[in-house]
């Protein structure tokens, strides 16, 4: 029980503080583009009512989740292959060095060309962001797999599927996972500046409205949102690698209390 409270008290004694030193920096605050936390907190229940959310948060979450879903699995499925031949990996390093230097950013002009400008084009810009960190992550994972485990199930008949199932990518997990985490930061970014560029809806559509029309308080409600949303997400995430990766951490743990 203890430990529990510790963990509750770490994880929220640093935001605690942080909205404690914004509460007492911006009281009395006379500057429009810098109101006080006060007043910000008093407008969020009236601005982000259930209908603004079902409107403009579930089709953010909808984006966000197709295009990381599909960078998840175009980034472990050509991280695979081309981390488990080097002269695939020799002919296509070049050409991803290249793709991966381009801010995913600046391809939305293009991609508003190809794809327009509802939802697949903002799937798309998260995705051609959200892709490189799993696919780089999930090469280096697989080029480290340990070569006497990989002959061991050579040696055992696990070939095929199943290597690739129980050898390969559960020896890349952890990187593959790590690369999960990068993308999922970068995800929630574009899936906002997707949505600033030209949407109807979304959160960042909401939050250059009230920009634009100075409704500056309603404008620091949507950050704020947006960094509860990415809080939560973190949540969900770790939850999530903690049970698929638990044998992983569970052989870290038993290596810290060995002598």
């Amino acid at each position: 029980m203890r430990g529990f409270l510790l963990r509750i008290f770490f994880v929220f004694a640093l935001p605690l503080l942080l909205m404690a030193v914004w509460w007492f920096a911006s009281d009395g605050s006379t500057n429009v583009f810098w109101p006080p936390l006060r007043s910000i907190l008093d407008t969020f229940p009236d601005v982000w009512t259930t209908e603004r959310l079902k409107d403009d948060v579930l089709p953010s979450l909808w984006r966000l989740s197709a295009g990381y879903a599909l960078a998840a699995a175009m980034g472990v499925a050509l991280g695979t292959v081309i981390g488990s031949y080097r002269r695939v990996r020799a002919v296509c390093e070049p050409v991803l060095e290249f793709l991966r230097a381009v801010p995913p950013p600046v391809l939305v002009p293009v991609i508003m060309l190809f794809a327009g400008i509802g939802d697949t084009m903002k799937i798309v810009v998260i995705a051609s962001g959200c892709v490189w960190p799993v696919l780089l992550n999930t090469v280096e994972g697989v080029r480290a797999v340990d070569s006497v485990m990989a002959e061991t199930a050579r040696s055992y008949g696990i070939t095929g599927i199943a290597r690739l199932r129980e050898v390969v990518l559960r020896s890349a997990s952890p990187q593959i996972f790590a690369g999960l985490r990068q993308a999922l930061s970068i995800g929630i970014i574009l899936m906002v500046i997707s949505e600033m560029f030209a949407a109807s809806d979304g959160l960042g559509f909401t939050v250059v409205q009230f920009q634009r029309s100075f409704a500056i308080p309603d404008m620091w409600t949507g950050i704020l949102v947006l960094g509860l949303l990415g809080f939560l997400l973190s949540v969900v995430f770790q939850l999530v690698e903690r049970r698929v990766l638990g044998w992983y951490h569970g052989l870290r743990a038993q290596a810290r209390r060995s002598p």
